[in-house]
């Protein structure tokens, strides 16, 4: 089976993530082995890029992709002009750190807000598909330049009402193009939202840019009922030559806390979500 190269989020232990966070934090990922690491961006200038690359180059980790985060003032889709302008500036600046650090993939629910649910009849669904390829069209013009690619996150459905899976996401997508916007797949919610873990990827197929793993608790993974087996083997063929990369959170935060539901510690030790999903990763891997 393909080695994936293997990161985390330091979400496990600080949000937001600024440069001391990063600071502590890479340079842990790489004495554990990782390969790479995710570097959420929950305000433009949380860090910095220019000091971020130098991190990166000096620890050895790749950078696996910026992490767009999407709270109650960001939104592509009903709602007003102001707003629309303001998260496409946000999305611009993702585009921006990506390209300064290298990494090669913008990655988020960067449609609306996380949380925003509403119900909406097939031709309001239409409508709001429409609206967003309308008003992500110039972040994926700007990251085509930026050689970045987007990848469009599907959450559960208590965190959005607009794209919950596989086969709404493509619908979403449908005539931008492919070179430059994709699927971030999650394995949280997928497995909530889709009927298998394997089918969503072999829906998904070409399409995935980015790929976040994590137990089916939002905790360690390998430590949960998720049929990785049958996950991995499908994300091999399906050509995904990317990262798999850790997310989880702390509970210790309000913003992030509270958005991703959180209410518990979800392992014995956050150092034991990266180190011992690590482990099992690995182990899933090198299985024939």
């Amino acid at each position: 089976m393909t080695r994936f190269p293997l990161g985390a989020n330091p979400w496990i232990w600080h949000s937001p993530v600024g440069g001391g966070a990063l600071a502590e934090v890479l340079p842990r990922l790489a004495g554990w082995g990782f390969d790479c690491v995710e570097l959420p961006l929950e305000q433009a200038g949380d860090w910095e890029p220019a000091a971020t690359a130098k991190l990166l180059d000096t620890t050895g980790l790749a950078p696996a992709a910026v992490i767009a985060v999407m709270p109650p003032d960001r939104n592509l889709v009903r709602t007003d002009p102001g707003t629309v302008r303001a998260t496409q500036d946000y999305l611009l600046r993702c585009v921006d750190a990506a390209h300064a650090v290298a990494a090669p993939v913008v990655a988020g629910p960067v449609y609306t807000a996380v949380g925003r649910t509403w119900r909406m009849t097939p031709a309001e669904r239409a409508a709001a598909y429409a609206e967003f390829r309308e008003n992500i069209a110039p972040v994926t013009d700007h990251a085509r330049a930026a050689g970045v690619r987007i990848g469009v996150e599907p959450l559960n459905r208590y965190e959005t009402g607009l794209l919950n899976t596989v086969g709404q996401t493509l619908t979403a997508l449908e005539g931008l193009d492919t070179s430059v916007i994709g699927i971030a797949l999650d394995t949280y919610h997928q497995n909530i939202e889709e009927r298998s873990l394997p089918g969503a990827v072999h829906e998904a197929g070409s399409r995935i840019v980015h790929v976040q793993v994590c137990a089916n608790d939002r905790g360690t993974p390998g430590a949960d009922h998720l049929d990785w087996a049958g996950f991995l083997t499908a994300l091999d063929g399906s050509g995904y030559r990317g990262a798999l990369c850790i997310e989880s959170f702390t509970a210790h935060n309000n913003a992030i806390a509270v958005a991703a539901s959180v209410w518990r510690p979800l392992a014995p030790s956050q150092d034991g979500i990266a180190t011992e999903g690590l482990a099992f990763l690995r182990q899933a891997l090198d299985t024939p």
